[in-house]
């Protein structure tokens, strides 16, 4: 159930501190399923997760079933993460769902009274500024105009291009990808986000459209007493952090 918007309930920072500090990339899990009730709160909480103009380009696949789950972990390269792990997450970024998305946004306003302002923005700004046109002909007409047009004033530089969009869609699903593996950790299950492995593949065993992105496949489950490798580690802040 969501909130009152301008009902701000007490955080407790410690907790919050537990989950981040105690999320781990697991590579060995238990064989413990994650329960149905568990997993459907932590895909809601996923979706929660701030995106571009709310238009949510992304979709989950989660795979459980053991036959498919043994194929998508050889399509995974085998990682003991993919092989041991209950479940299997394959979290797909989509660069073209933004039109349908739009007029759900629309149809899925929640007050009862519509700003003309967001009407206006899904109705005719959003057409404009996610359309690349045949070719890419219109993001490349977009990008002259921003270069000219930028030169006066600050102007939103892109995206101009197919390639731009698939960036435009992976920043979003990636949020919501942290935020799937934070609320897993916060249930006292865990996670691996992986990178390796064969996305054609991958995209063919599960029914993903051809424009479909595999951002991350997500392992999920308990972890085992072997599951974390190595000790975590970060660089110097001071190397990463700037204060201006």
């Amino acid at each position: 159930m969501n909130a009152n918007a301008g009902a701000l309930p007490e955080i407790n920072v410690e907790e919050f501190q537990k989950v981040v500090r105690s999320r781990r990339s697991v590579r060995r899990f238990l064989s413990e399923p994650v329960p149905p009730q568990v997993l459907a709160d932590c895909l809601e909480l996923a979706t929660l997760a701030p995106n571009s103009s709310n238009l949510q380009p992304w979709e989950f696949y989660v795979v459980q079933t053991p036959e498919l789950k043994a194929r998508l972990a050889e399509a995974c390269l085998g990682q003991n993460a993919a092989r041991t792990a209950p479940v299997l997450i394959a979290i797909v970024a989509r660069t073209d769902t933004w039109r349908r998305h739009a007029r759900l946004a629309l149809e899925h306003w929640p007050e009862a009274t519509l700003p003309p302002i967001v009407d206006k923005y899904y109705r005719k700004i959003a057409p404009i500024h996610y359309n690349q046109g045949p070719f890419g002909v219109l993001g490349a007409a977009k990008k002259a105009a921003g270069l000219v047009l930028g030169l006066a004033r600050p102007v939103p530089r892109g995206p101009y291009s197919p390639a731009e969009m698939n960036v435009w869609a992976t920043k979003s699903t990636a949020l919501a990808a942290q935020n799937l593996m934070l609320a897993l950790r916060a249930h006292g299950y865990d996670s691996c986000p992986m990178e390796g492995f064969d996305e054609y593949r991958v995209k063919k065993l599960l029914g993903i459209p051809r424009r479909g992105l595999v951002t991350m496949v997500v392992a999920a489950g308990r972890r085992a007493e072997n599951g974390v490798y190595n000790q975590q580690y970060r660089f110097d802040q001071d190397q990463l952090v700037h204060y201006l």
